[in-house]
């Protein structure tokens, strides 16, 4: 798997990144559209990061929400939001423990496929999300957009730069320049098709899987000239997918 060790200092940048305009007006309400009511629902924050989305589900009413992260620094900030705002969300590090298997509702997975280096890392990514739902349940994931612009300009007045590191082909390195107030880190992701992220999500067990557009809230004050580049060209998709369900024969 890709260096998880980049992430944990990043944690802080990772919570004031939240609070980017593309973010609160396009990024999670169209997330959290997606995800719908989650009043008495089991959830996993897969790649939960500093806790942004574990902590939203849970004022949603998520009946529980257990955050799964391999940073240390990102758990670490993510468990002390935790205690200075108790929501009752438990963080997990390392492995998803096997008594968890087969119990969630829904599994988020927001900017996690895209640190898979190589198909069988991507392929092992869809496998835990599938491990963890019950059948028939959901995987809501927001990998890089197959149609990202190469333009390392084209994003910049969102608070990132995207440079490939050569032509976008699967597993193609790419360098995410967090560049916003007085920030400037570096973290490496990885380009993948949208035929092979279907592919891994199908081999992993889902079906019925769909691309859905970012939306804008029709009551947000956001102006279009700011926010259209972004919904003409976003660098991160929105997929959704079904593990398979149980069949009764017979």
């Amino acid at each position: 798997m890709t260096d998880i060790s980049q992430f944990d200092s990043l944690a802080q940048l990772y919570a004031d990144w939240s609070e980017m305009p593309f973010r609160q007006h396009l990024e999670f309400p169209s997330v959290l559209g997606f995800v719908g009511q989650v009043d008495g629902q089991r959830i996993l924050d897969l790649g939960c990061g500093s806790g942004v989305f574990s902590r939203q589900l849970a004022k949603r009413g998520a009946a529980t929400v257990v955050g799964f992260d391999q940073s240390s620094g990102m758990l670490d900030f993510a468990v002390q939001q935790e205690a200075k705002e108790p929501l009752g969300i438990r963080y997990i590090p390392g492995t998803l423990p096997t008594e968890l298997h087969g119990s969630f509702d829904l599994v988020l997975a927001v900017y996690v496929l895209p640190y898979a280096r190589s198909y069988n890392e991507l392929l092992s990514l869809c496998r835990s999300a599938a491990d963890a739902l019950r059948p028939g349940q959901r995987l809501l994931a927001s990998p890089m957009s197959p149609a990202i612009n190469t333009d390392p300009s084209y994003y910049s007045r969102y608070g990132f730069r995207i440079t490939p590191s050569g032509p976008l082909t699967d597993s193609t390195p790419v360098d995410l320049n967090l560049r916003f107030d007085h920030y400037d880190a570096h973290v490496t992701a990885y380009y993948w098709t949208a035929a092979t992220l279907e592919k891994a999500l199908v081999e992993a067990g889902f079906t019925s899987i769909t691309w859905h557009p970012y939306q804008v809230a029709e009551t947000d004050d956001v102006d279009p000239a700011f926010i259209e580049p972004y919904l003409y060209c976003p660098h991160a998709a929105i997929i959704e997918a079904t593990k398979t369900p149980v069949r009764c024969d017979g």
